[in-house]
């Protein structure tokens, strides 16, 4: 059997580094939520680190890759979050409370990258576009897996396990864009009402399934 290799051991100059390339990525975010994708430049996000373009341009070679880095960290962000939440081998009711408290968390935590990617997929390369999307997909084949095991089990009730995927998906996705910050509920109160609501839409009463 293949021995799992160590992780590697990152230097200073390594941790620095990956430091600039967080901050751009965020005020990238930031701007294409803000005033979209074709309206901000590589200037721009300079601007808003407050360094020159040639500062982005020596982390990131153009606008695309900044782009693409964006939407395929959003996603992956939000599939390990859920991934976690399937790994701790719980049964399956309570696994459903913390896979949908930890996939709206992870959704609201990454707000901008998911919004951006779900505004600005049509910008994306083609190659870009086409790897994220098989990225999605494996992210929603995933919770439809973990919903037709547990309507296997009579937990849920649902007769199309990826169309419930899909619709808890649209649901968590779509408060990106009308979470704030300032709002009335906050994070954990969203996450605790749209848990709530999943738990009502797969059939899943109080106390009761596995």
């Amino acid at each position: 059997m293949t021995q799992p290799q160590p992780a590697p051991i990152l230097t200073f100059r390594d941790e620095v580094a990956a430091l600039k390339r967080q901050r751009i990525l965020d005020a990238a975010a930031e701007l294409f939520y803000r005033n979209g994708y074709s309206n901000t430049t590589l200037d721009a996000v300079g601007e808003q680190l407050g360094f020159s373009k040639a500062f982005v341009y020596t982390n990131y070679g153009s606008k695309q890759e900044l782009l693409a880095e964006i939407c395929t960290l959003g996603v992956t962000g939000v599939h390990s979050e859920v991934g976690h939440a399937l790994s701790l081998g719980l049964e399956t009711r309570p696994t459903l409370t913390v896979l949908m408290d930890r996939y709206v968390t992870a959704v609201l935590d990454r707000q901008k990258y998911i919004a951006v990617y779900v505004r600005e997929e049509k910008s994306l390369l083609p190659e870009d576009a086409a790897r994220i999307s098989l990225l999605r997909r494996a992210f929603f084949a995933t919770i439809a897996d973990f919903i037709a095991k547990g309507a296997e089990e009579g937990v849920f009730q649902t007769s199309d396990p990826h169309m419930a995927a899909l619709t808890l998906g649209g649901a968590v996705t779509w408060s990106t864009f009308w979470y704030r910050e300032t709002g009335r509920l906050d994070r954990k109160a969203i996450a605790r009402e749209i848990t709530r609501n999943a738990n009502r839409m797969l059939g899943v009463t109080p106390g009761g399934g596995a």
